[in-house]
């Protein structure tokens, strides 16, 4: 279709502007290239004295790495009391599938108990902390609200203060930490994948969002969790952060990673993200999308046994080439692949499914792309609520910003 030719043309066009721009812009208000970050992790003495001789869980998963080693398994090296590993969506290892139930095990290597906290028990129970005198968590996020693990932090966070327990947070820099943008929760459609009203991209490390929890009053009750953080030496909100283990098993690289904010809406329609491909978020298609000139055929991988459309040769776009040119210097998320799929779909009247209102964080801008408004419009929505966040986040960033 027309506007196939012109999503296509917009793609190329913006590649090229945010090229171009990215050249140029002054290093104060640009993200700036990948420099020797230290992570909280591998900063041992600044926490290890604060652990020993205590009882000790610890919420993590594949991502929990002082260099090449695992986090539990350098604590245990040290002598540290682990009683028991709280591991997140994707599991402690990060193999499962998004969504898939982890049941509680040990762990082969260590023969820790493994205590899934996602599906129907996301948050520790009074048994599960019995005895335990500090939660250390160390995982890294990607910088965007309906990614789970920022949803994992709160309960385990609220456990915490209920049981008078010590919450020691490792920092990670966030790799999507360049900007702020996206439609902000509403309260209507708080859930799992959404538990605060924040911009669908927040701009903020685990550290600081925890200290927002807190500080906005946030976990039930108005309960306040003690927390202790470890900062990242080195980093600001202008970095762009190269994450060294992927954090779920459908982020393989950066470019999924930088593509995720603005692909990971499509979840919420029929298109396919390329789950079950090896370019997962870095593809979209559909068996029926016309005038494409990228195909797939998503098949049962590790971490996507049943894909949307197994075994069915999907026609789309291929936007890997795009993701790392377009949303550095871009700084916003990417709009023209949603609407622009929206409007060539053959069935506008099945494009949505009942998720997408939760990613979203409201009706609205479901409303606004079934109305065919154009982009610039739609972000103009946003922009008060996100001015208004933004003066609340000022409140708690522990790291230079990047404006």
């Amino acid at each position: 279709m027309e506007s196939n030719k012109k999503l296509l043309l917009s793609i190329v066009l913006s590649a090229a502007v945010s090229l171009i721009y990215s050249s140029f812009c002054p290093s104060t208000t640009c993200a700036q290239p990948n420099k020797i970050i230290t992570v909280g992790a591998e900063r041992t003495g600044l926490y290890l004295s604060l652990l020993k001789g205590k009882s000790v869980a610890v919420v993590a998963n594949q991502t929990s790495m002082i260099k090449e080693t695992h986090l539990v398994d350098s604590l245990l090296t040290l002598g540290v009391q682990v009683k028991k590993v709280f591991s997140p969506e994707h599991g402690f290892r990060g193999a499962y599938d998004a969504g898939a139930h982890v049941s509680n095990y040990k762990d082969k290597k260590t023969g820790l108990p493994i205590v899934s906290l996602y599906g129907d028990h996301n948050k520790p129970t009074v048994d599960d902390l019995a005895g335990v005198e500090v939660v250390v968590f160390d995982i890294q996020d990607v910088g965007v609200r309906f990614y789970t693990y920022i949803s994992t932090m709160h309960y385990v966070m609220e456990a915490c203060a209920e049981n008078g327990i010590t919450f020691l947070l490792l920092d990670r820099p966030n790799p999507n930490g360049f900007y702020v943008d996206g439609p902000v929760m509403e309260d209507e459609f708080v859930s799992f994948v959404g538990l605060h009203p924040v911009p669908l991209v927040h701009g903020m490390t685990m550290a600081e969002y925890a200290k927002m929890i807190n500080g906005q009053g946030w976990l039930k009750g108005g309960v306040k969790c003690k927390i202790i953080h470890i900062l990242c030496e080195r980093y600001s909100h202008r970095d762009f952060y190269q994450l060294p283990v992927k954090p779920s098993p459908n982020l393989p690289n950066m470019t999924s990673v930088y593509l995720y904010p603005s692909l990971g809406l499509f979840e919420g329609t029929f298109i396919s993200v390329g789950r079950g491909t090896d370019k997962p978020f870095q593809v979209i298609g559909h068996p029926k999308m016309e005038n494409s000139n990228y195909t797939f055929k998503p098949k049962s991988v590790p971490g996507a046994k049943e894909p949307p459309f197994k075994g069915k040769t999907c026609h789309g776009h291929d936007l890997s080439k795009f993701g790392d040119l377009i949303l550095k210097g871009y700084g916003k998320i990417y709009l023209y692949w949603l609407t622009g799929a929206y409007k060539d779909s053959p069935d506008k009247s099945k494009f949505f499914n009942s998720y997408f209102n939760r990613l979203a964080g409201n009706s609205t801008l479901k409303q606004q792309i079934i109305d065919q408004l154009t982009e610039d419009v739609i972000a103009a929505s946003w922009k008060a609520d996100i001015d208004k966040f933004k003066k609340i986040r000022k409140g708690y960033l522990l790291y230079p910003d990047f404006e």
